[in-house]
C-alpha cells in the first residue's frame, strides 16, 4: 500500500538503477521466496523409521490421534454438513459496464484527417465488459457483501441465488482501498451466514471456500489456513490496506467475494486474490475487516481512510547502501532502521506539516515503527482531522512533527 495521491507529481528521490523502485524491494524478495523449495535428505526417512521402531518397542499400542482437520468436529465429512448449512447464502454476481472509447483530438484538429472524414468526426465506440464473481448474504432483507473489483464501475449488477432466483442488485458502496463492496437486492427472508472471529484464527485450521470460479456455480474447495497477517506488500497489492489470511484452498477467478468458512460453518474471511502462476496461494480479507467496512458502506456509501501523502520504504542495510549509491552526498541518512520517506506529495498533509524526503520515521503516536506495514496500520487507526504525532530522524537529529490526516483521495478506474 502506497499512501499517496497518484494524481499529483510528488517530490522524490531519483531511483534510477533501483529495480521496481525502493518501496517495492521487499515484495521482490517475497516473490523469490515463494518460488524456492528444497528436498529433505534421504537419510531423514531412515531416521523416521528408526524412531518408529523405538516407539513400537516401548509402546505396543500407541494412541491414534485424529488429524487436526477433524478434531474440532470429530466428523471426517464435516465439509458436507457445512456446505448443506451455508450453501444457500452464497450467491453469484454478474456485472457489466459500458466502455466508451474517446475520439483522439487529431480527428478534430488535424486537416489531414478532415480530408477523409469531412466536417463530421468518427463517433465514439462503445463496448460492454462483463464479469462474474461471488458474494454472500449478511442480512435476511437482502444485503450482500462482495469484492469491490467485482462490481467496480458496473452499469448493471445481477445477483443469482443458489435456488435459481435472479435479482437486480443495487451497489450501496465500494471501498477500493480494502476491496469490499455491499449490494442490496429486493428480497426478504433470505438465508444468511453466521460470522466467526478472524482475530482468533491460527495457521493449520481447516477452511472451506464456496464460490463460482470460472462460471462453475456452487463450487466447493477445502484446505487449511496457511498463514495470517500477510501484509498487502507481502502479496504485491501495495495499494490496499488489509492484512490478509493465506489459504491453500483452491481459489480461482470467479471466487472473488465468496466466503472462506471454518469447520463450524462460520464465515471467517472473503476470498479475494491469488498470485499468478502459483499454486495453493490464495488470500482472503478477514471477516472482522469486511464487517467494519460493510457497515460504513451501508450507512454512508463510502469509507474515508486517513491519508498522509507519503511514499516510503523500510530502511534496511541493503536499502540504505543502495540509496547511498544513488543519492550520494545529497541525502544524509544516519539511521540504521526505521521507515524512510522517499516521496512527499505536494500540498498533502505530510507536506503541510513539514515532513521531508529523507526523513526516517522512528515512531507514530509514541509507538516505535521499523516497517512500512507498521506505519500503515497506525495511520489507518488514526482519526481524520486530528493531529498525529510523528517522530522522525533528520540529518542525525530527532524532530517532532504533527500531521493532520486528510481523507484518502481514491482514484477510480475509467
Amino acid at each position: 500500500m502506497k499512501i499517496t495521491n497518484h494524481h499529483s507529481a510528488p517530490k522524490k528521490i531519483k531511483t534510477r538503477g533501483l529495480p521496481h523502485r525502493l518501496w517495492m524491494l521487499s515484495y521482490g524478495v517475497a516473490v523469490v521466496f515463494l518460488g524456492s523449495c528444497s528436498l529433505l535428505p534421504a537419510r531423514t526417512v531412515d531416521n523416521q523409521q528408526s524412531d518408529t521402531q523405538v516407539q513400537n518397542t516401548t509402546q505396543p499400542n500407541p494412541v491414534i490421534v485424529p488429524p487436526p482437520i477433524f478434531s474440532s468436529s470429530g466428523d471426517p465429512n464435516f465439509v458436507v454438513k457445512v456446505v448443506q448449512q451455508v450453501g444457500p447464502a452464497v450467491v453469484r454476481i454478474d456485472s457489466s459496464r459500458t466502455i466508451t472509447s474517446r475520439v483522439p483530438d487529431e480527428f478534430n484538429n488535424d486537416p489531414f484527417f478532415r480530408r477523409f472524414f469531412g466536417e463530421g468526426t468518427p463517433q465514439p465506440r462503445q463496448r460492454v465488459e462483463r464479469g462474474s464473481g461471488s458474494g454472500f448474504i449478511i442480512n435476511s432483507s437482502g444485503q450482500i457483501v462482495t469484492n469491490a473489483h467485482v462490481v467496480d464501475g458496473a452499469d448493471r449488477v445481477t445477483v443469482i441465488l443458489k435456488d435459481g432466483r435472479t435479482f437486480d442488485g443495487k451497489v450501496l458502496g465500494e471501498d477500493p482501498v480494502t476491496d469490499v463492496a455491499t449490494i442490496k437486492i429486493n428480497a426478504n427472508n433470505l438465508p444468511t451466514l453466521a460470522v466467526g472471529n478472524s482475530d482468533a484464527l491460527q495457521p493449520g485450521e481447516a477452511v472451506i471456500a464456496i464460490g463460482n470460479p470460472l462460471g462453475l456455480n456452487n463450487t466447493v474447495t477445502s484446505g487449511i489456513i496457511s498463514a495470517t497477517g500477510r501484509s498487502s506488500s507481502d502479496i504485491g497489492a501495495s495499494d490496499k490496506r488489509v492484512d490478509y489470511i493465506q489459504t491453500d484452498a483452491a481459489i480461482n477467478p470467479g471466487n472473488s467475494g465468496g466466503p472462506l468458512l471454518n469447520a463450524r460453518g462460520q464465515v471467517i474471511a472473503m476470498n479475494t486474490a491469488i498470485i499468478r502462476g502459483a499454486q495453493g496461494l490464495g488470500f482472503a480479507i478477514p471477516i472482522n475487516t469486511v464487517q467494519r467496512i460493510a457497515q460504513e458502506l451501508i450507512a454512508k456509501g463510502k469509507v474515508d481512510h486517513p491519508y498522509l501523502g507519503v511514499q516510503m520504504v523500510t530502511l534496511t542495510p541493503e536499502n540504505k547502501e543502495r540509496i547511498k549509491n544513488v543519492a550520494g552526498d545529497r541525502l544524509n541518512i544516519t539511521a540504521d532502521d526505521g521507515v524512510l520517506l522517499v516521496e512527499i506529495v505536494p500540498r498533502s498533509p505530510a507536506s503541510v506539516a513539514g515532513l521531508r524526503v529523507g526523513d526516517v520515521i522512528k515512531s507514530i503516536n509514541s509507538q516505535p515503527v521499523t516497517k512500512i506495514e507498521e506505519v500503515q496500520k497506525l495511520v489507518e487507526k488514526s482519526k481524520i482531522g486530528t493531529k498525529l504525532p510523528i517522530e522522525v530522524e533528520r540529518n542525525g537529529q530527532i524532530v517532532q512533527v504533527g500531521v493532520q490526516p486528510a481523507p484518502l483521495p481514491v482514484r477510480r478506474e475509467g
